[in-house]
């Protein structure tokens, strides 16, 4: 929902600040504030969401003034602490991240692994600050040096040229300055449960319809991303129960089968749809801005990133909250590969490995590719609670086999969800949203205009350290490199999905 940055410890330039502020303008273009004292500065970028008046704006300042926070995202379980807090505390907005403040105030470090939801936020407290960020990383948040005080940022291209050691700020911990840094959450390693299939799939469907009303959440309108897949679909369909009127959205080159399956599922569900035909012309146009905004040469993430960025412009025209249907795979043994992983106990620990992973590569598509047309993107299918329910799902029921005898991906969702959508939505094909949307095959028609096959293998060669896997990733390496001057504070914080363990299997096709 927001931008948020600061600089805390012996040098307090506000000057620094405003100007990672002014790289974050497209996270939160509403509004924009600053807290400053003899320790530090903090600054947001404000995209309107929760009490979108001016009451709503941030620094949000404790009832004495000495205490501030400034946060990125949505706090889900807000209205329960609110209830819980305002018993002891006058609350001056009606906007979630207050309640985070009053929390801390009475919890101190504990406040983060109270809050239920996705989020990266920073608290002034006197001469000390407290940051925190979501169990699973959806939110991000980047920190480093600049000369002797702590830096910190929601994107890396704020911190380029103005901060040094910058490393991403791991998922599910929070930082003190006086008592350092603790994880407060790990995804959990849990059991597979016995029990029917209709058992796991009724936990299921109530797992996840809970965490689909949640993040219908908002004070201003929300929308469905629509491939036409199973995720998006479900998604869709249990918000479509929720609401008058759903906007949904697609892309894809004309002719796509994501385009086409989309349109079956909004008129299933009745929804307000939009779609938009990409064109080969506008995606080699708008590549660079892509990656700019994803800040990943990374080849898969790049593809997926494209019918992300044209999917969020489009539903930008007519919402400001989207719900997506990330994290499906990874939970529920989505990936063509998982079939080639034969031992259950195996399965079991590679999605939930998968999980853990998705912080700097799924996820950071999702978050970048959204705010950079001012969308905030929810992901129920990463609620904390539908994690652990689908971890106790036995591996034989995600990927089940059919009457031929080849196993059926997310075979226990589909069960779970068969009465909400039309059969051959419920039991279509896995396809990757770039291949589903005709992104690869568009592709791989034009990028040789920006680098013959010669030119980039003596690229790769000049690059061993960046590991290129292909001419292809060659070219957005060096569109992202020129983006950012080469900085280290980009390059080196790169995310890779072919960064697995030894023994693992190979990126999902």
């Amino acid at each position: 929902m927001c931008g948020i940055s600061g600089l805390w410890g012996k040098s307090t330039e506000r000057s620094i600040v405003e100007q990672l502020m002014g790289q974050l303008v497209h996270r939160g273009p509403d509004a924009s504030g600053l807290f400053e004292n003899d320790r530090g500065v903090l600054g947001h970028r404000r995209l309107s969401i929760m009490d979108p008046g001016q009451g709503g704006n941030q620094p949000i300042y404790a009832e004495d003034g000495k205490r501030a926070i400034i946060a990125n995202g949505e706090m889900y379980n807000y209205p329960q602490l609110r209830s819980q807090l305002q018993k002891s505390h006058k609350f001056r907005t009606a906007n979630d991240s207050e309640s985070a403040l009053h929390l801390y105030e009475d919890l101190g470090t504990q406040t983060a692994s109270k809050i239920d939801g996705m989020f990266a936020f920073a608290i002034a407290d006197g001469d000390d600050i407290y940051l925190a960020r979501d169990p699973i990383g959806i939110k991000p948040l980047y920190i480093g040096r600049h000369g002797d005080s702590m830096v910190f940022a929601s994107e890396l291209k704020a911190l380029a040229g103005r901060a040094t050691d910058v490393q991403e700020f791991p998922a599910g911990t929070w930082y003190h300055s006086k008592h350092g840094t603790h994880q407060y959450y790990t995804v959990p390693n849990l059991q597979a449960e016995s029990g029917t299939a209709t058992d796991h799939a009724r936990l299921v469907r109530q797992a996840l319809e809970r965490a689909v009303l949640k993040r219908m959440m908002s004070d201003v309108p929300v929308g469905a991303f629509l491939s036409g897949g199973l995720d998006s679909s479900i998604i869709a369909a249990m918000m479509r129960q929720h609401v008058k009127e759903l906007h949904t959205f697609s892309v894809g080159v004309e002719g796509s089968r994501d385009l086409e399956a989309a349109r079956v599922v909004s008129r299933h569900l009745g929804t307000i749809h939009h779609e938009y035909i990409i064109t080969p012309d506008e995606v080699h146009q708008k590549l660079p801005e892509i990656i700019y905004h994803l800040e990943s040469f990374d080849q898969d993430l790049v593809r997926s990133a494209i019918p992300c960025y044209f999917t969020s412009r489009l539903a930008a025209q007519h919402v400001k909250v989207i719900l997506t249907g990330e994290g499906a795979d990874e939970l529920f043994a989505g990936y063509t590969y998982y079939k080639d992983i034969s031992a259950q106990d195996q399965l079991h620990d590679e999605l939930r490995r998968s999980v853990e992973s998705l912080h700097n590569v799924n996820l950071q598509r999702v978050d970048r590719l959204t705010m950079a047309h001012s969308l905030e993107g929810r992901v129920p299918f990463l609620d904390v609670e539908m994690i652990e329910v689908a971890q106790k799902v036995p591996a034989e029921l995600k990927l089940r086999p059919d009457a031929d005898g080849k196993p059926v991906e997310k075979w226990i969702l589909r069960k779970a969800c068969e009465d909400l959508l039309p059969q051959e939505i419920v039991w279509r094909k896995k396809e990757q949203f770039d291949e589903g949307s005709g992104t690869v095959d568009l592709l791989a028609a034009g990028l040789e205009k920006f680098m013959t096959g010669a030119e980039a293998e003596t690229y790769m060669s000049k690059h061993p350290s960046a590991r290129l896997r292909s001419p292809e990733e060659s070219i957005y390496h060096k569109m992202l490199g020129e983006a950012f001057g080469y900085s280290p504070v980009v390059m080196d914080n790169v995310g890779r999905w072919a960064d697995r363990p030894v023994g693992t299997p190979a990126m999902p096709c």
